[in-house]
């Protein structure tokens, strides 16, 4: 069941299924060493807890297992049946990493607060009415001072980018990108309470990690 059929972020079927390896061959092994990059941004402790919305394969949960020790912990927060049992079998022997079956564009609350969370390549393929309530669940779900990771496009007009790169965006992305490349991310997320916002661009000045700090209760 797909909950967004306008959206290209629920992914099932084949694609699911190898969804690593096709993001490594479409982007000729650059996102390995991308994603690698920006996790590194997010300057992890060692005994941060984190969630992971949205959280795939396990794949950036690994990542970010890297920089913990024993009292840091990963919750991943995935849909996809398929994606859940890949984290599942990739994280089974690290007993600090874990995975829920849980929407993110319903409102939740965990029986904790973290210190961060990621949301990587997933917030721009819902209705932006959709992506306020994820916000909503960060915020709910973060502790006083916790620091909100979107990995993402970056903002830009997409009538001022050159002819090649609007085309491939527009051909390969949902029609919900369009607007979320052109949306002021800073404005809307200091509405929510946050701000001492951070931010590191990767690709040139396409995609970026916007960190930002959950400074009101």
């Amino acid at each position: 069941m797909r909950y967004y059929p306008d959206s290209k972020v629920e992914v099932q079927g084949f694609e699911a299924k190898y969804y690593d390896k096709l993001l490594n061959y479409l982007t000729f092994g650059s996102y390995a060493v991308f994603i690698k990059k920006a996790i590194a941004s997010m300057e992890i402790k060692p005994e941060d807890k984190i969630l992971d919305f949205g959280a795939g394969t396990g794949r950036n949960a690994l990542l970010m297992h890297r920089y913990l020790n024993e009292n840091g912990k990963i919750l991943g927060l995935e849909i996809s049946e398929e994606m859940l049992k890949q984290f599942r079998e990739r994280t089974k022997d690290i007993p600090n990493i874990d995975v829920l079956e849980q929407r993110i564009d319903i409102p939740f609350e965990l029986d904790e607060k973290y210190d961060k969370a990621l949301i990587s390549f997933v917030i721009h393929g819902f209705p932006h009415e959709v992506r306020k309530q994820i916000i909503r669940n960060v915020f709910n779900n973060l502790k006083p001072g916790g620091y909100f990771n979107i990995l993402d496009f970056n903002e830009f007009k997409l009538n001022e980018i050159p002819f090649y790169a609007r085309f491939v965006f527009t051909k390969v992305e949902c029609k919900y990108a369009f607007d979320f490349v052109e949306r002021d991310w800073k404005k809307i997320l200091t509405e929510f309470g946050f701000g001492n916002f951070e931010e590191k661009r990767f690709f040139g000045r396409y995609v970026r990690l916007l960190k930002a700090q959950k400074i009101k209760e």
